[in-house]
């Protein structure tokens, strides 16, 4: 990645052959990313190596750039058409996300093959024109759809996909020490165990998260999502071997306004948050592979794919309906390599970038759950345990505040002795769920929930199992 990065400003001459050497020769001896190193040096501004991973997709301005063949222009822009019913040339740029260009020489086209024709024409501009299809051009329309049923936009190619994703690399993520802090000050947590989030937040390389349940690993897997800064750009749809393979999912990615005008990018790109995806028990291999479906005759991405440049969260790991060792062993390549292999339903493999910080969440017992081999290769694992009195103290008491209810100290200290009594072991999540059924009780009675030693026992014998 860092020579790739390194010759990418070359070409842009941002920095001279030399100055990379020195940089890479800087980073061998102190570590950290080539970006890092062209800063310190002096070479470029961090703002400069920021706006370096900002890349933007310029507008196409040839069917070259464009990277798609004609025959495939023509015929989405065909199934759109039946779709419009009735269009000018803007409804199809919006529709197919193409470039005014590309879309009036299409147009052009299907007309003198009698696929379209003029429904009405205004007086000034050919601009103004509406279109619809013709007998032939709807048969065509219907003959293209039993082949694939895509119509969304225009897809980008897997060449500049992969060439998006490394401009945007999460591994050109700088998180400083004041935003950790600030993200992880809405959690009760130590500070030895945020220091020990930030090298690793920054580092870009996966972490294992492991210990008792209910004490916040998936709290803190979504916090380190929150953390990561800036947008990326995703496409609506990649094609590869002449296969479609859609990306752009509403209900994984968060989409945000661009600040660009509409008119200076390529809309087959969408602006968004970086991604968080997760993952828990549901997860199988499948759900690591293209989706194809049979009916539309285009795959989805699988989540790995949707995760690039993002966060990706295996919760529950080693519930999955899967066994584990299966399960790592397709990662072992990935995590690795960072680059992933995806099957076509005909056979033929594809390779995509593997480009996200992934987080491995568990409550079962590390070394029973995976091996050496695969634990070495995982970079950061950081154990979060139970929390001690005064942190389970001070959980408590700000779930008290968000209820409404008055702590009281002496009810507080008959919490704990219960907790010594049953031998239990105090965790986290135990303050939300015993607060909680006291406010469903008491909403139950139409009273104000109070914190008593009543109410504590009685929440404590509806929670806990006595054996």
């Amino acid at each position: 990645m860092s020579s790739l990065m390194g010759e990418k400003l070359i070409q842009k001459q941002k920095i001279s052959h030399d100055q990379l050497q020195k940089a890479l020769d800087y980073q061998r001896l102190h570590g950290g990313r080539i970006g890092n190193s062209i800063v310190t040096l002096g070479f470029l501004t961090e703002d400069e190596v920021a706006e370096f991973f900002r890349a933007v997709p310029e507008i196409p301005d040839s069917l070259a750039k464009l990277d798609l063949t004609y025959s495939f222009i023509e015929s989405l822009v065909v199934k759109h058409a039946l779709n419009l019913r009735v269009f000018n040339f803007t409804d199809m740029c919006n529709s197919t996300k193409l470039p005014m260009f590309i879309v009036t020489e299409a147009i052009d086209i299907l007309r003198q093959n009698y696929f379209l024709q003029v429904k009405s024409a205004g007086q000034f501009s050919k601009l103004s024109y509406t279109f619809n299809l013709t007998e032939a051009g709807i048969k065509k329309a219907k003959e293209l759809l039993s082949v694939s049923r895509y119509t969304g936009p225009a897809p980008v190619s897997l060449r500049a996909y992969r060439n998006q994703v490394e401009a945007q690399t999460v591994k050109s993520v700088y998180v400083d020490e004041k935003n950790i802090k600030k993200a992880f000050s809405e959690i009760v947590i130590s500070d030895d165990m945020v220091q020990k989030f930030g090298p690793a937040i920054s580092s870009g390389k996966s972490i294992f998260l492991y210990g008792p349940p209910g004490n916040g690993k998936t709290t803190i897997a979504e916090i380190i999502g929150e953390v990561l800064p800036g947008t990326i750009r995703v496409p609506y749809a990649v094609q590869v071997e002449g296969e479609i393979i859609t990306v752009f999912d509403r209900a994984s990615h968060v989409r945000v306004d661009s600040d660009e005008p509409d008119d200076s990018t390529d809309q087959r790109w969408v602006k968004i948050k970086r991604p968080v995806i997760m993952t828990g028990g549901e997860m199988t291999l499948k759900g690591l592979d293209l989706d194809f479906n049979h009916i539309a005759k285009f795959y989805e991405a699988p989540l790995q794919m949707k995760a690039n440049n993002g966060l990706f969260i295996v919760d529950d790991f080693g519930r999955q309906q899967v066994d584990s060792q299966t399960l790592l062993n397709r990662w072992i390549v990935p995590l690795e390599r960072r680059t992933d292999f995806l099957t076509l339903h005909t056979g033929m493999k594809i390779e995509i970038p593997f480009d996200q910080l992934v987080i491995f969440s568990t409550n079962l017992e590390p070394k029973k759950l995976v091996d050496e081999a695969f634990l070495r290769r995982i970079r950061y694992k950081i154990k979060v345990g139970y929390p001690s009195l005064d942190e389970y103290k001070q959980i408590f008491q700000k779930v008290c505040e968000s209820n409404g209810m008055i702590f009281d100290e002496n009810v507080f200290k008959f919490l704990i002795d219960l907790y010594k009594e049953k031998r239990v072991n105090m965790c986290s999540c135990h303050c939300r769920d015993i607060l909680d059924w006291m406010v469903n009780n008491a909403h139950y009675r139409d009273e104000k929930p109070k914190l008593t030693k009543e109410t504590i026992l009685a929440s404590w014998e509806s929670y806990f199992v006595e054996m």
